[in-house]
């Protein structure tokens, strides 16, 4: 059997690249190199690159994202897509790889671009029933009334960059006048800011994906800060719980994962996501879905996999296989 060759893309052009970098490393060592080539390619500001084995960086031709391996040029079968954050989450490589005609494990471009776009995501799934929290936009260079905005989110309230992941740039509002630096802190993610009545609940985090024409919910995580909320310490540096099963009952957890899958759905996402929603007063409140999803060891998706009885090779297998190319 001829082994696929399958490049493994991580880094960006985010605050989020290392984080990346890490999902990538975990992609790569876990995928089966029984049937797969598998070849990380980092793609950062500074170039694109094939990194072999020895450390050795090989330029990626833009032309046809093609690379020289040392002996051979690759052309990838598939790419399986790790980049948190600009160029790999928001749509711009999922478009040019579309144009290139090379399958990749992330949803479509526009759908990436949607979803990546907090503001727009909401508006659109507002208006299918999606509960969520009141809201607030803020571009860069209007005026701010920070009077109107606490009118219409009320205090405690939370400051975030409109498209960036990890928790970079968040802040938790308790009074007005944390507002200003909050959105000052904001806007060095984003030019765009969204404001939000903080919710009162238990946070959870589903993961749902395909396999063919199945769409399947991870078992449900739930999410304990030991910080005001989940930010990045929480997430990567060990300052939270993450607790996989949820501790919520079996109402609750069907509940949360048919909302999940319904919104996986009304978006047409393909590929692997995670939802994080509140459950408030026993209703779930979507926060937000991510594209591509953390899968470093810290990270909730590989955890969720583990618990629904699938090894990292089995649950990426399936992620590849639903976009190679049949001969």
């Amino acid at each position: 059997m001829n082994k696929k060759h399958i490049t493994v893309a991580m880094g960006g052009y985010s605050s989020e690249f290392e984080i990346s970098l890490n999902s990538g490393g975990i992609v790569c060592n876990a995928l089966d190199k029984n049937k797969y080539e598998v070849y990380p390619v980092h793609i950062m500001e500074e170039g694109w690159y094939f990194v072999a084995k020895n450390g050795t960086k090989h330029p990626v031709n833009k032309a046809d994202f093609s690379f020289d391996n040392g002996t051979e040029i690759i052309k990838p079968d598939a790419v399986f897509n790790t980049i948190h954050g600009t160029p790999g989450e928001d749509g711009y490589l999922q478009a040019y790889w579309e144009l290139l005609g090379i399958p990749h494990t992330s949803t479509d471009y526009y759908q990436a671009a949607l979803s990546f776009n907090k503001r727009d995501c909401l508006s659109v799934l507002k208006n299918f029933g999606v509960r969520a929290a009141n809201s607030y936009y803020v571009n860069e260079g209007s005026e701010i009334n920070v009077d109107e905005i606490i009118l219409k989110t009320g205090l405690p309230c939370f400051v975030k960059p409109n498209r960036s992941g990890s928790s970079f740039g968040i802040s938790k509002v308790n009074n007005m006048s944390e507002i200003m630096p909050a959105i000052e802190k904001a806007f060095l993610e984003d030019t765009e800011i969204i404001i939000e009545t903080a919710l009162v609940g238990v946070e959870v985090s589903v993961g749902v994906y395909n396999k063919g024409e199945e769409i399947i919910a991870l078992p449900v995580t739930e999410i304990v800060s030991e910080n005001e909320f989940f930010d990045y310490e929480a997430k990567y540096l060990g300052k939270s719980q993450e607790i996989t099963p949820a501790r919520i009952s079996d109402e609750e957890t069907a509940m949360v994962k048919k909302e999940a899958i319904r919104i996986y759905k009304l978006l047409n996402m393909k590929g692997i996501t995670r939802s994080e929603f509140i459950i408030e007063n026993g209703k779930p409140y979507f926060l937000e879905i991510n594209t591509n999803p953390g899968l470093s060891s810290e990270s909730i998706i590989p955890k969720q996999a583990r618990e629904a009885g699938m090894t990292l090779t089995e649950f990426f297998d399936i992620l590849i296989q639903n976009v190679l190319k049949t001969e």
